[in-house]
């Protein structure tokens, strides 16, 4: 019933649906209101005409038509612009969320749906022991994957029961290790106050973390393979395009879940989003490693990256070591001693390798420019030409290669000069054939030029191939990260290569292993089991020593190798053409494909941009280099928020030091990445 006064000429009547949990339908109420009554307002009558005592501070309003939240409880409706005809909805802001994470396991937890979704990966990637949460995001599963899976489901007579890790339950758990008293900012040992151990340091990274032991295991330990039948049915990408598309459903950072159209329970993918690794730690990093690991083998298994034949089975023979080590009962043990040590003897080897040794010259090492020369023998690519290779003598210094007809016109002019900043940098090797080749695609005005580099031995190419690509980033051979790079494609080639004096590995383990889980179905198809089982046990003699910890990130590192890492595609039409092209966006670089050959055209890189935005008109991204350069593209197998999200967010990240000490400019972020909306 309404007074008499109720009824003034400024009230109206707003319905507003209240989304009650015990409830299965929503329920309508008629509030009388009048304009200048604030949105706290609005929720303190509904509440009390609700008149059920219960906790209501996660109910927020939801506003259908707009697609909106109406968070800000200060503003009026008329400042909001809510009338009669308004659709409001009273619903919890936290909803369950199932995640599948990088290693193909569910999880359901309950996250925020009016939150962006930069802050809601913050707060998965807390509930998951994951650090720097901002180099992954919420991608909806492609269009192929979910028919691929229907298909699956349909050929199955049984249906499947997903097994699904519930978080839910643990949110409210209170006194466990993971207590807020236990959380360790300055990343020093921390020590259960119950019995004096030593507590697993990724559980207690995250004060607030919902998981036990038991979960942080099932994220943290590598999943058993899954059967061939299984890898077979899994959505693989045939071609470039393929591999846009899977990249076409990552979730805006600056919009919440529901103002993108995300219904509660449903299935999204949790992924490592940009490919820059940062501040990567053994001891706190557990989770955030193994999952990185997951996505790496399985984007090896179902081809989203190429490799060759040689590194599949380097990659295999590692997933074998690892799969084995996971299974034994002593790596299971998060406070094993020798451990500790192990991961304590890899942070002091780390910290000397960050600061560059002790060293009695230092002034020397800042005034001297080092540089290589030696005999190379190299290849320009023409068209309907054999590759026939020709020897000169190189000199490699700051960013550039110089080539003359022999070591005694060193002093002279060069044949040529390559400027390698900029260039794209790819091996050509086969170290069972002996090859140890660079090629060299290097940009100029009218598209790349095509140069190969043919080293004698395994020394030789480490050398030059390290020198390439740190100056393919403007770094020259005086950078402290030049001798890493050395010995990372030294110990990479190292166990590429087949060890014929040692013992061929005996029957019953090559009967045990199933080989076809640890490669892609194509490559499984080449061999029979037996013959695939000796390659992939022979590689494994150059891995075996290895712990769980190293192999991990030896595999992640190997990965990282590879032409193509770090490159997410998208289909593009750039201003001025008339047929579609790919545009490949690095973490340093933008690369036009050629859509039909694959062959790169044209780099651009970040270093060089001054300025990127978005024409929400007509969709199209705009950015400007130096040099009075510029370029401008539409996107057609993705929406250019997406496309401008990442370029914003690399240069985001490119911002990040130490010193920071996990705190991120969340503004900073929606800046860059937000396209002045």
């Amino acid at each position: 019933m309404f007074s008499s006064s109720d009824y003034g000429t400024t009230s109206w009547e707003l319905i507003i649906r209240v989304d009650h949990q015990y409830e299965e339908e929503q329920k309508e109420f008629t509030l009388r209101v009048s304009g200048d009554l604030h949105i706290g307002g609005v929720m303190l009558k509904l509440v009390e005409q609700i008149n059920i005592a219960q906790d209501w501070s996660d109910f927020a309003l939801w506003w259908e038509q707009k697609h909106c939240w109406l968070l800000k409880t200060h503003w009026t409706l008329d400042k909001c612009g809510v009338q009669a005809d308004a659709r409001l909805l009273f619903t919890p802001q936290h909803k369950m969320l199932r995640l599948r994470l990088p290693n193909m396991k569910t999880v359901r937890l309950r996250v925020s749906f009016s939150s962006v979704v930069f802050k809601a990966v913050s707060d998965i990637c807390k509930t998951l022991n994951i650090r720097r949460s901002e180099e992954l995001s919420l991608l909806k599963p492609s269009d192929d994957f979910l028919k691929k899976k229907k298909k699956k489901e349909r050929n199955n007579r049984e249906p499947i029961i997903e097994d699904i890790l519930n978080l839910d339950n643990s949110l409210t758990i209170s006194g466990s290790p993971a207590s807020p008293g236990l959380y360790s900012k300055t990343m020093t040992p921390i020590y259960d106050p119950v019995n004096g151990t030593p507590v697993s340091s990724t559980i207690t990274w995250f004060s607030d973390s919902p998981l036990t032991e038991q979960s942080c295991n099932i994220l943290a330990f590598s999943q058993p393979s899954r059967s061939p039948e299984t890898l077979a049915e899994m959505f693989q990408p045939q071609s470039l395009v393929d591999k846009a598309k899977l990249n076409a459903g990552w979730l805006d950072s600056s919009r919440s879940l529901m103002e993108q159209g995300i219904q509660e329970d449903e299935k999204l993918l949790l992924r490592f989003k940009y490919y820059t690794f940062f501040d990567l730690n053994p001891k706190y990093d557990a989770v955030r490693i193994n999952q990185l690991y997951e996505q790496a083998r399985w984007s090896i298994l179902l081809e989203e990256i190429d490799c060759t034949e040689e590194e599949m089975l380097i990659f295999a023979a590692l997933q074998y070591h690892i799969s084995k080590l996971s299974l034994s009962a002593e790596t299971m043990d998060f406070t094993n001693e020798s451990e500790v040590d192990e991961v304590e003897a890899a942070l002091s080897n780390l910290e000397v390798t960050l600061e560059g040794g002790k060293t009695e010259n230092i002034l020397e090492d800042i005034t001297d420019i080092p540089k290589l020369a030696d005999y190379l023998r190299l290849f320009r690519s023409k068209k309907l030409t054999l590759k026939t290779f020709k020897q000169y003598w190189f000199v490699f210094k700051d960013t550039s290669i110089a080539y003359f007809k022999n070591q005694d016109l060193e002093q002279g002019e060069p044949l040529e000069r390559l400027h390698l900043r900029g260039c794209e940098v790819v091996p050509d090797v086969n170290v069972s054939g002996r090859k140890f080749g660079i090629k060299l695609l290097i940009p100029v005005a009218d598209g790349m030029n095509e140069v190969y580099l043919r080293c004698d031995n395994e020394n030789q190419y480490a050398r030059w191939m390290a020198a390439c690509i740190l100056a393919s980033k403007g770094k020259t051979m005086a950078d402290s990260s030049y001798w890493p790079e050395v010995n990372n494609i030294l110990s990479f080639l190292k166990m590429k290569n087949r060890n014929t004096s040692s013992q061929t590995p005996s029957d019953p383990e090559c009967m045990d292993m199933k080989p076809e889980c640890f490669v892609s179905p194509r490559c499984a198809k080449k061999y029979k089991s037996k013959q695939l089982a000796a390659r992939i046990l022979e590689a494994h003699q150059n891995v075996a020593q290895m712990s769980l910890v190293e192999a991990k990130l030896r595999f992640i590192q190997a990965w990282q190798s590879l032409p193509e890492f770090g490159l997410t595609y998208y289909i593009v039409r750039f201003k001025g053409s008339k047929k579609d092209d790919l545009l490949g966006v690095s973490y340093n670089r933008l690369i036009r494909i050629d859509i039909a050959t694959g062959d790169p055209i044209t780099t651009w890189r970040f270093a060089n941009m001054k300025q990127w935005n978005v024409n929400w008109e007509i969709r199209q991204v705009a950015i400007e280099f130096d040099q009075n350069l510029s370029i401008a593209f539409t996107c057609r197998s993705a929406d250019c928020k997406i496309v401008h999200e990442y370029i914003g967010g690399y240069i985001f990240l490119s911002t990040r030091s130490k010193d920071q000490n996990e705190t991120l400019d969340e503004e900073l972020f929606h800046k860059l990445t937000g396209g002045q909306e």
